[in-house]
């Protein structure tokens, strides 16, 4: 047992090493921006130029992305658990697809399809692309996503919850949204968790439609000041942690903590 407890340390130990010394070197380097001192100058350049803009509009349209997923992933997945199992290696197939075509692929054909000339221009204003933006988000958060809420959903009793609401004359949208979607809080906050952090640092699709998005803004930041590009790094890492630690304190069974509820 001690033998065994003490490769578990090792492990455990090597594994932080690996995580954690990268991080190290980049916060040294951040540090160096003043040569033959250490200071918080690349800090304070980052948070002096754009850094605000970029990081609430990429917040924004994660969030909205994570709204719109659920609302689509949540009611699909439900159906094809409950009334249509057979299209399940189709819907399975489909999610894949995000992460089959690459990203360039995929805001190529938007733009071909929602261009100024077409039947849905969605490019011929700023409001109209950014929900090109967000609905391209959705798509390529799709896969992390619909795994997050199917794994989740499997572990309910979808067929027994639906018929008790049902009995009780409870409607389709009550079922799904009020004692469903509760029970795979967790499977969706993981999910959401995924969805903040590919839109936190997406760049290929936003840079394209010309969206200001955080990731955009660390790009260029790395290619005229490394010193500031590090510590954008360690930010949007520390912000992504953070919002993660969130939803785990906020997805957790509250009753868990209550005892004699």
């Amino acid at each position: 047992m001690k033998k065994s407890s003490l490769g578990a340390w090792i492990a455990v130990v090597i594994a932080a090493l690996y995580f954690l010394m990268p991080l190290v070197g980049a916060a040294e380097f951040s540090l160096r921006m003043i040569r033959g001192i250490y200071s918080f100058e690349a800090y304070k350049v980052v948070f002096s130029t754009v850094f605000e803009d970029t990081f609430l509009f990429s917040s924004v349209i994660a969030l909205l992305t994570i709204a719109v997923s659920v609302l689509i992933v949540v009611p699909t997945v439900y159906f094809v658990q409950l009334r249509l199992r057979r299209l399940r290696p189709i819907v399975e197939f489909i999610t894949l697809l995000p992460l089959v075509i690459p990203a360039i692929v995929l805001v190529f054909g938007y733009i071909r399809l929602y261009n100024s000339s077409s039947w849905l221009p969605l490019t011929g204003s700023v409001m109209a692309t950014n929900i090109l933006l967000l609905f391209a988000y959705v798509a390529l958060a799709l896969p992390y996503m619909y795994r997050a809420i199917d794994s989740g959903m499997r572990t309910v009793d979808v067929r027994t919850l639906t018929e008790a609401a049902e009995s009780l004359g409870a409607s389709l949208p009550t079922v799904i949204f009020h004692i469903i979607l509760p029970n795979v809080r967790s499977a969706v906050l993981s999910g959401a968790f995924l969805t903040f952090a590919i839109v936190l640092g997406e760049f290929t699709m936003a840079n394209l439609l010309n969206r200001p998005v955080f990731g955009v803004y660390l790009v260029d930041a790395n290619e005229h000041s490394p010193y500031e590009a590090a510590a954008l790094s360690l930010i949007a890492f520390l912000i992504t942690w953070a919002c993660m630690g969130l939803m785990q304190y906020f997805g957790r069974d509250r009753r868990a903590a209550k005892p004699g509820t």
